[in-house]
């Protein structure tokens, strides 16, 4: 079966192959982090700025000329390969901090690419990077590869295959953007970006910063380490305090010779973002960026794949490194989250336990708590809004949407459209603000249980209204 379109996705990205584990989450940081104000400057007077071209990852086959063999491609990419190279212009206000009020939510993907291998390929693992710009906070989320899930357009599988199938496919947006859809889905968040490096990428750029700092929690023997050729480079290294070059790096972060295996990987994975984070806000680091920028920015720029623009990389970093160590929250899908199940055809799988991943997702994910004076005022500050507000339904329930228009209604909410939503099959309940109606949105997010994640932003509406509510299964109106 061929997967339908997403149902809204403005960035979903070009189809690429993408490299390994969560240590893109690390060439990300570097990007939004380490990159400042000087470091950019540099780089605009030495090098060629970022574009945003098709990296040759190993065996990745060439993008094709013809027509007739290009795949579907979103024809709303950020950019495409430039024919002669020209650098990209910077604008003054490039250098200026981010200046968007919205939560940005990166998907970090990783796929097990080996020698010679020129096919699709399943995604190893993934890893959500979330920022709030109001409440100057981050959190990171791993995914476990075997989780069971639906994969738009697919059916139920393994998450690990939603690159897969969106190559398979020719899926808008390729492999990524198939695998943001499912997360997408699944956990019933907004993701604005993705991001890819291959092994080269990451270990180059941790050596350029002089390696990484990381307190190993236990001993690690690993004689079966892969190297990318189905052979063995078999690792070790002791528990304590220990400095990690490139390859060392790159080995922690991918054994799964403990205990916990991928749960444990995971949590490493976790542990070498932030220490790149680390070393590279330490306060000697930013001198010795400058000097080595243009050799580093090359790297990024032959290695990495991401729908972020430069300008947006450049904004980002100046305010991710505002966001202080405490306000960077980590979690993992583990086993309190998930349970072993074997499929009818013998596939080991882990099955969610959906309720206490939708708690997790929201003590995550959700921005700090709403002042109680501002919120005792809500009702006041939504009716001087004066927003149109929509209704549809987004579940199998007959008449749902017009008895939530007669509850909210009766709590003064301006409602003036009624309908059906695209389908009767979401699982959570949605609002898109179509502009700037921030108390409509507190005040709807608090009356109907909405959880802050499930709040995204939109632009011409098909409708005469201002924000449109899509009611998912997990509502239903209360008793009065």
């Amino acid at each position: 079966m061929t997967p339908s379109s997403p149902k809204r996705h403005p960035k979903s990205g070009i189809r690429l192959p993408i490299w390994a584990l969560g240590l893109i989450g690390a060439i990300v940081l570097i990007i939004l982090v380490g990159s400042s104000i000087w470091l950019f400057r540099t780089v605009r007077a030495m090098t060629s700025a970022w574009e945003v071209t098709n990296p040759d990852f190993s065996a990745v086959e060439e993008p094709s000329n013809d027509p007739q063999t290009q795949t579907n491609s979103n024809t709303n990419t950020l950019a495409t390969p430039s024919s002669n190279n020209s650098p990209i212009s910077l604008a003054a206000d490039t250098l200026q901090p981010w200046s968007g009020q919205e939560r940005v939510t990166i998907l970090l993907l990783g796929i097990d690419q080996r020698c010679e291998e020129d096919g699709p390929n399943h995604t190893d693992s993934m890893m959500l990077v979330t920022i709030d710009p109001v409440g100057l906070s981050a959190g990171i989320l791993s995914l476990p590869r075997d989780m069971w899930v639906e994969i738009p357009g697919v059916g139920v599988d393994r998450i690990n295959q939603a690159n897969y199938f969106g190559e398979v496919y020719n899926y808008p947006g390729g492999g990524p953007g198939l695998a943001v859809e499912t997360v997408e889905s699944f956990l019933g968040v907004k993701i604005d970006y993705f991001a890819a490096v291959n092994f080269d990428a990451f270990v180059e750029v941790v050596d350029e910063i002089g390696g990484i700092d990381i307190v190993v929690p236990e001993a690690i023997d690993d004689p079966t380490y892969p190297d990318r050729c189905y052979g063995y480079d078999p690792f070790t290294i002791e528990a304590g305090d220990q400095h990690l070059d490139g390859q060392a790096a790159l080995k922690y972060a991918r054994t799964r010779a403990t205990l916990g295996g991928d749960v444990d990987r995971a949590g490493r994975q976790q542990a070498v973002v932030l220490a790149v984070r680390d070393r590279v806000l330490s306060l000697n680091m930013l001198p010795a960026l400058v000097t080595k920028a243009p050799a580093m920015w090359q790297t990024l720029q032959d290695n990495v794949r991401t729908d972020m623009s430069l300008e947006e990389a450049i904004q980002m970093a100046l305010l991710v490194q505002e966001i202080p160590r405490s306000s960077i929250n980590t979690s993992v899908i583990d086993y309190d989250y998930v349970y072993p199940e074997t499929t009818p055809d013998g596939r080991q799988v882990l099955v969610p336990n959906r309720d206490n991943i939708r708690q997790l997702r929201n003590e995550l994910f959700t921005p700090p708590v709403i002042p109680t004076p501002e919120i005792q005022n809500l009702p006041a500050l939504m009716a001087a809004e004066n927003a149109r507000v929509a209704v549809y339904n987004g579940t199998p329930v007959f008449g749902l949407a017009g008895e939530t228009e007669t509850y909210l209604k009766s709590q003064n909410v301006n409602i003036t459209e009624v309908g059906n939503a695209d389908a009767a099959t979401y699982r959570t309940t949605q609002i898109i603000d179509y502009g700037d109606h921030p108390n409509t949105q507190r005040f709807l997010i608090q009356l109907m249980g909405i959880p802050p994640l499930n709040v995204s932003s939109g632009s011409k509406p098909e409708g005469d209204y201002d924000l449109l509510i899509i009611l998912g299964n997990d509502w239903q109106i209360p008793s009065q």
